[in-house]
């Protein structure tokens, strides 16, 4: 009678370790909803809603953006973003979006493929490397890695980092303590995520230099 090897047996285990993809989806709110109230310079402008279908691990993440600034009662910018994006077993595997804005409207398609993420806009198609994700803001897992901007099929050149856990004001005007990551480069924006490691805010600050705030409801 032969004996398994205990070496043998830790080789091994330690090999489907590092086969195994590393987990990229953070937890869905337990409502499988997100709703912001969107503000600029303090005004509400808007709202920003998410739903989460399917399992934790594959979900359909949906989501409805309108925006509205007005100056003197007079619409001066609108915006409206759709979009849904799938995720299986831990990996992003598709998104859709249709963005209808002041600057302009746009239609992004990106899936993954054995070769790589494949993103297709109406001005071009690009072959992003594989693993990379949409920058969709609820999942914290992977704002370290590669990311392309949903709306315009760009990838994104940014870096992001925990930066400890501070307040955040939500629709209410309550405020919690929740974890900060930091994305800079691109874009100036500051993330919050709750315990459970759900979204829960977003300040930043756009090209014109005026401050957008999510607040979660």
């Amino acid at each position: 009678m032969t004996h398994p090897d205990p070496t043998r047996r830790l080789f091994l285990a330690a090999g489907a370790l590092l086969a195994a993809p590393a987990p990229l989806l953070a937890a869905p709110p337990p409502t499988r909803r997100l709703v912001f109230a969107v503000l600029r310079n303090g005004e509400r402008i808007g709202e920003h809603r998410m739903t989460f279908a399917g399992d934790a691990a594959s979900p359909t993440v949906s989501t409805e953006v309108d925006m509205t600034v007005k100056l003197g009662g007079v619409t001066v910018y609108r915006y409206r973003h759709t979009a849904r994006e799938v995720w299986t077993e831990g990996r992003f595997e598709s998104l859709e979006s249709v963005t209808d804005a002041t600057a302009g409207d746009r239609k992004v398609s990106a899936r993954r493929t054995p070769s790589g993420v494949l993103i297709r806009t109406g001005r071009r198609e690009v072959l992003a490397p594989a693993g990379t994700s949409p920058l969709t803001h609820w999942n914290s897992k992977v704002l370290t890695g590669r990311l392309f901007n949903p709306q315009e099929g760009d990838l994104v050149r940014i870096t992001a980092a925990p930066k400890g856990v501070r307040p955040v004001v939500l629709a209410d005007g309550r405020s919690v303590e929740a974890q900060v990551w930091s994305l800079r480069g691109e874009a100036e924006i500051d993330n919050w995520y709750d315990r459970a490691g759900v979204w829960t805010g977003l300040k930043g600050r756009l090209k014109d230099g005026s401050v957008i705030e999510y607040r979660r409801a």
